[in-house]
Order: C-alpha cells, then structure tokens, then sequence
C-alpha cells in the first residue's frame, strides 16, 4: 500500500527497495496497533451483528432494534461481550496481515520481472498478495475468534478471553479452537481482497484524473478525504464478499450443523440458510466494515509515519 501518490519507476531503476527486518517489524506494528484499536472499538456493533446471525430472536431486527433488546436483557456491558478476544486476536492478525501484504506484493512485483508487467498485472498482484498474507494470519486469528464467538454466543460460557480461551483447550482441546478455520478462510481471504484490492484500485482512481501538479499540491485534507473515501468504497467490497462465510462462521462456532467433514457441515449450513440467510445482517455489517477498513487504513498511514517506516510499493497506473 502506498502513502503517497502513484508514480513510475524510470527505466534501470531497482523494481523494488530493499526492506529491512525492522522495515517488516514496523509495518507490522502499524498494522497490529489499527486493527486491534479499530476492531476492539468495533465490538458493539460486532456483537450486534453476530447475535442477528445466531439469535432466532433477532433475526430480522435492525441494528439498533437488536442492540437496544441485548442491553435491555444484559445491560450495556452486553455490547462489549468478547472484547479481549477481539483485541487480542486482531493485534496478531492486523500485524501479520498487513506486514505480509508488503511482503508479499513486494515478492510478487519483483516476480513479474519489470514495472511495466507488475502494472499490467497489479490486481493479480493486489489478489495474490491479500489471499496468501490473510491466509497466514488467519492461523493467528482463528482461536481468538472462535473464543470471541463462543463468548457472544453464550455470554455465561466463561467471565473472560483467557478463561474461556483455557476452558475449550482443556474441554474440547486444540482442534475446537481451529474448528472453524477454513470457514474463517472463506471469510477472511475474500475480506483481504476486498480490503487491499479495492482501496489500491479506488486510490488510484482518483489520483489518476488529477494534473500532476494538483497531485504535487494536494492538502493534508485533501489527502485525508482519498484515503477515507477509498476505505470506505473498499470496506463495503469487503463486507459483502465475506458476509456469507461469517454468518456460516457464526453458526458453527455456536455448534449448529451436522457432523461430518467441515465442507459437508458448510454445504447443509448454506442450503439451510439459503441466500437470504446467508445475508442476514449484512447492513450493521457493511457499517462496520466501512468503518473498520476506512480507519484502518487512515491509522496505518499515520502510524507508520511516526514510526519513520518506508512507503509501500506503487504499481498504479498513470493516467
């Protein structure tokens, strides 16, 4: 992801810098630091969401019908039900994610073997580098949310993360914590790419219908507003490839299903649901997302700023 405006890379220049290990260490502080303060803000409306996917109760009702039944029955610190495991699973996550996303989009330009090639196959570049570095922090994220769920699902399973994250171990073992990683998989992975693939193709949709000398000018606001409104287009993108496969999350986590293979208890969980139900809360979701994605990347901007951490490959084409 890049900071600044796109540009080229002149003939016989290097394709890509040369980042160090402490280059890695900040990105993946900047990306720890956004998604964990972004997700854990986050909770209530996660929790409202999740509730709509799993409580017959509330299926159906808006996001602020649901929230004002769950804090009318448990109060207001229903809302932050699975806040620590939320905190706790993004910080590894957002990390891994988004220093793996340079990792990897560096990787992959200098496989493409010239600038000229890396732009004409940058979407390839953004899909590939957000489905192969999601797939690796998926394994961090994964008994952190299968926690989280557990706890929104039934607030009186445990008080707290590491109670509850301690009980499923030494009840259930290590396999009910990853139980539901490959439904976390087709959750997550279509989320990154939404995420990456969008943001990078919004950003440079706007910067490529300026002058370069409104590029060369441009505010901080100015800026701002690009980087918001970017996040924001690729929030929605991400909340409404991924939905399906959160809402099926849900379900299993809760325990609903049939036994058999993961695919197998994923496929009589979708036709059961069928596509509306596979949609269901999908509104409070896209709010969230929108809102998860635009700050996330506005705080990774700025964090890795502060901590003088090297801008991010540019592939976008000129106008």
């Amino acid at each position: 992801m890049s900071d600044k405006p796109p540009k080229s890379t002149g003939a016989g220049q290097r394709l890509t810098p040369n980042f160090t290990g402490l280059d890695y260490a900040k990105f993946f502080s900047a990306g720890a630091l956004c998604c964990t303060i972004s997700h854990g803000a986050m909770t209530p409306i996660d929790v409202i969401k999740t509730r709509i996917q799993i409580d017959p109760t509330l299926k159906g009702n808006s996001l602020v019908t649901a929230g004002r039944k769950i804090v009318a029955a448990e109060g207001p610190q229903g809302l932050l039900t699975g806040f620590g495991p939320t905190a706790v699973g993004y910080l590894l996550q957002g990390g891994a994610k988004f220093a793996g996303y340079e990792a990897c989009k560096k990787w992959l330009v200098d496989l493409s073997g010239s600038h000229e090639n890396a732009v004409a196959n940058r979407t390839a570049i953004y899909l590939g580098g957000a489905a192969i570095a999601e797939f690796f922090a998926d394994i961090l994220l994964t008994p952190a949310e299968a926690t989280r769920i557990r706890l929104v699902a039934n607030p009186q399973y445990a008080p707290g993360f590491v109670s509850a994250f301690t009980k499923i171990l030494r009840t259930e073992g290590v396999g009910s914590l990853y139980a539901g990683f490959i439904p976390i998989l087709f959750k997550q992975v279509p989320y990154a790419i939404g995420q990456f693939t969008v943001n990078e193709r919004a950003t440079e949709f706007f910067y490529s219908r300026m002058s370069p000398e409104t590029k060369a000018n441009l505010t901080a606001s100015q800026s701002f507003g690009i980087t918001l409104t970017s996040g924001v287009i690729a929030g929605f993108a991400a909340a409404i490839l991924s939905h399906p496969a959160d809402t099926l999350l849900s379900q299993i986590n809760k325990g609903h299903g049939p036994e058999g293979t993961m695919m197998h208890r994923l496929y009589v969980l979708a036709k059961q649901a069928g596509v509306r139900g596979l949609f269901a809360g999908l509104g409070p979701r896209m709010i969230m997302t929108a809102g998860l994605v635009s700050s996330q990347f506005i705080m990774y901007k700025y964090i890795k700023a502060a901590l003088h951490a090297p801008p991010g490959i540019e592939i976008h084409k000129e106008a």
